[in-house]
């Protein structure tokens, strides 16, 4: 018996090979259907939905960012800002996200001070924005230019 040269010594010899071309007419017989049955299948359905009187959700406000500079200034979205000042803004409602960027030669104490003037105001969404060191930067660099 010889496997895939398809000759026959005799009448009685079994063909060994298998058929694939009534696998591929199934095949695509049930890849018409699919492509037929799915459109069907993800029709949305109509649905009334209740009206309520309830008001509409006020839209998120945007990030509002802190910095601090080496001396200890204030800046609002990059406008001065006086120490005081800092509690009224940080008071508005809805309550922003407020994102702090000190400079790393700032004192803790001040840092400390503003956290402090924002834990006064109830602020619960405080972040603070970080740059990667230069040699992380740098080597994140090397390897997308040796790509």
């Amino acid at each position: 018996m010889a496997f895939g040269s398809g000759e026959f010594d005799g009448p009685d010899e079994i063909m060994s090979e298998i058929n694939m071309t009534p696998l591929v007419d199934v095949m695509l017989v049930l890849l018409i259907i699919f492509i037929l049955a799915v459109p069907v299948l993800t029709r949305m359905l109509p649905v009334d939905l209740p009206e309520t009187d309830g008001a509409e959700q006020a839209a998120e406000p945007d990030a509002n960012q802190l910095g601090i500079a080496t001396d200890g200034a204030l800046m609002w979205n990059e406008q001065p800002l006086r120490d005081d000042e800092l509690a009224t803004l940080a008071t508005q409602k809805p309550q922003p996200e407020l994102q702090i960027q000190a400079d790393k030669q700032v004192p803790f104490e001040k840092v400390a001070q503003v956290l402090a003037t924002a834990q006064a105001a109830k602020l619960e969404k405080l972040s603070f924005l970080t740059e990667p060191p230069l040699e992380q930067a740098g080597s994140v660099l090397l390897q997308k230019n040796s790509v």
